[in-house]
C-alpha cells in the first residue's frame, strides 16, 4: 500500500467569489461553503470567519481542527464513514493545503474545551495558532442533546474541510511525499523491528474517536496501516481537556507516524499501527490491553512506541499497555503530559508500572498563564471560566484571562505535535 501526498502550501485565506487556490491564496466563496454545512437541521444559526497568524483574535470554545484534504486518486474517499463509503484508505493521492485548517466553535458542549490565540503568549504553545484557520461558527438548536451538538458540529466541521479540500484537486503540488512500508515478513538488513501503539480516548460522556464512522470503543485493538490515519480513517469525536485532545488534524498529521516513516529502513523497521481503545470499566481496560499486547506480539517486534490520550484514567491503560507489552519481551516508549500541579510538585500521572522506564514528557498542563486580551473574539469569551483548565475569577473586566495551560489547543499533545518538551539536566 502505497499513499502519495501532494503538498499544496497556503500562504493566505481570503473571500471570493469563487473557491480556488491561485499563487499560495485560498479563496472562499463564503456562501456556498455555507450552504454546504447549512443542510444539518439541527443547526440553529452558522457564521464564518477567518483567522490569520499574528491576528489579535482568540477563538473560544474550539471543537476540532481539521486539514483540507481531497482524494485525487485511488480506493476509497475523504473522512471514510463519514462523507464517504467504508473503502479502506490510505493509497493513490491525497491533495493537502497545507498551511490552512477549519476549526469549529460555537456554544459549548462539555466542559472540556479549548481556545486558540493567533498571538500572544498562547499561540507560542499551540501549532494552530501558525495556520490559516476557517472558524465556523455553529450554535445548535436548543433541545437537542449534548451528543447530537457534538455530531452536528463534528459533520459540520468534516464536511467543510471537504469542501475546501476540493479547491486543490486540479493544483500541481509544491511538494510530494510517498508513504509506504517494508513487507513486515523483509529481513530489512536485520533491523529492529518497531511497532506504533496508538490510544484514540473513547470513554463515552462526549469522550469518542471513530475509526471509519465506527466508535472505538466498540472495537477491540486494531492493526491498521498508519497510511489509513493519514488518509482521514481516524476522526475526532472529543470535547476533552484541550492541551492533549487529539483533534482529527491531529490524526492526519500524526508525527510520531512522520519520524518512524523516516527512520524505516534506515535504523528501524516500521512494520505498522495498533489503534487501542481507552475504556472506563477495570474489565473493559484489562480486555483492550491484552488484546493489544497480542497483537503485538503476533508482529515479533522488537519495540513499541506507546502514546496516549487524555489523562488521570487513561494513565491506567497506558501503564497496562506498558506492562503486558514490556512482559513479552518488548521494549517500550511512552509518551505522555502531566498533571503536576501549578507548582509541577504534585503527582504527575494517576497510575505507573515499574516496567515504565522510558517516558516521554510532553509538558505539565497545570501551569498558570496570563493572557491578554485580544482586539477581537470568536466564539464566547465567557465559557473560559467553566472550560477545563479555567476557573471562577479567571475573565477580567478588561478581556484578560488567567487560565492553566490545559485551555490552549493542543499544547502538550501526547502525539509530540507541540513546542515543549522534557530535558535531562
Amino acid at each position: 500500500m502505497e499513499l502519495v501526498l501532494g503538498k499544496i502550501t497556503i500562504n493566505k485565506i481570503s473571500f471570493g467569489s469563487q473557491t480556488k487556490v491561485k499563487d499560495g491564496t485560498l479563496f472562499i466563496n463564503r456562501d456556498e461553503l455555507m450552504s454546504h454545512v447549512a443542510i444539518d437541521e439541527r443547526l440553529d444559526s452558522i457564521d464564518l470567519q477567518l483567522a490569520r497568524p499574528g491576528e489579535s483574535l482568540r477563538i473560544i470554545p474550539v471543537k476540532d481542527v481539521i486539514e483540507p484534504r481531497v482524494k485525487v486518486d485511488g480506493a476509497g474517499g475523504i473522512f471514510p464513514g463519514f462523507l464517504s463509503d467504508v473503502k479502506q484508505v490510505g493509497n493513490g493521492r491525497t491533495h493537502v493545503l497545507k498551511g490552512t485548517a477549519v476549526v469549529t466553535c460555537g456554544r459549548i458542549a462539555g466542559f472540556q474545551e479549548g481556545l486558540i490565540d493567533m498571538s500572544g503568549p498562547a499561540a507560542d504553545y499551540s501549532p494552530f495558532s501558525q495556520l490559516n484557520n476557517i472558524v465556523l461558527v455553529l450554535e445548535p438548536k436548543e433541545g437537542i442533546t449534548r451528543h447530537e451538538h457534538e455530531e452536528a458540529l463534528r459533520i459540520a466541521g468534516l464536511r467543510a474541510a471537504a469542501y475546501l479540500g476540493e479547491a486543490g484537486k486540479d493544483q500541481t503540488p509544491d511538494e510530494t511525499t510517498r508513504y509506504s512500508l517494508i513487507p513486515i515478513t523483509a529481513h530489512a538488513n536485520n533491523l529492529p523491528k518497531v511497532a506504533y501503539v496508538k490510544m484514540l480516548l473513547s470513554e463515552g460522556l462526549l469522550h469518542d474517536t471513530y475509526l471509519y464512522g465506527v466508535d472505538v470503543k466498540q472495537i477491540l485493538p486494531t492493526l491498521i496501516h498508519p497510511n489509513e490515519g493519514m488518509d482521514g480513517a481516524i476522526v475526532s469525536g472529543n470535547c476533552v481537556s484541550a492541551c492533549d485532545k487529539h483533534t482529527t488534524y491531529h490524526h492526519q498529521n500524526d508525527p510520531v507516524v512522520e519520524d518512524l516513516y523516516r527512520r524505516n529502513g534506515k535504523d528501524l523497521h516500521f512494520v505498522g499501527m495498533i489503534v487501542s481503545n481507552v475504556n472506563v470499566r477495570l474489565a473493559d481496560k484489562e480486555r483492550s490491553a491484552e488484546y493489544a499486547a497480542k497483537l503485538v506480539g503476533l508482529l515479533g517486534v522488537d519495540g513499541a512506541v506507546i502514546t496516549e490520550e487524555g489523562f488521570g484514567n487513561p494513565d491506567t491503560d497506558l501503564m497496562m499497555l506498558c506492562k503486558k507489552i514490556e512482559t513479552l519481551g518488548v521494549k517500550t516508549v511512552l509518551i505522555t503530559d502531566e498533571y503536576a500541579g501549578s507548582d509541577g510538585l504534585s503527582q504527575s500521572l494517576a497510575d505507573g508500572t515499574p516496567e515504565a522506564t522510558a517516558v516521554v514528557s510532553v509538558g505539565n498542563a497545570n501551569v498558570i498563564l496570563e493572557l491578554p486580551a485580544m482586539e477581537r473574539v470568536i466564539g464566547h469569551l465567557e465559557s473560559v471560566e467553566v472550560i477545563a483548565g479555567g476557573f471562577s475569577g479567571g475573565l477580567r473586566p478588561d478581556g484578560s484571562i488567567a487560565v492553566e495551560l490545559q485551555v490552549v489547543m493542543g499544547a502538550t499533545c501526547q502525539l509530540g505535535f507541540s513546542s515543549l518538551a522534557a530535558r535531562a539536566r
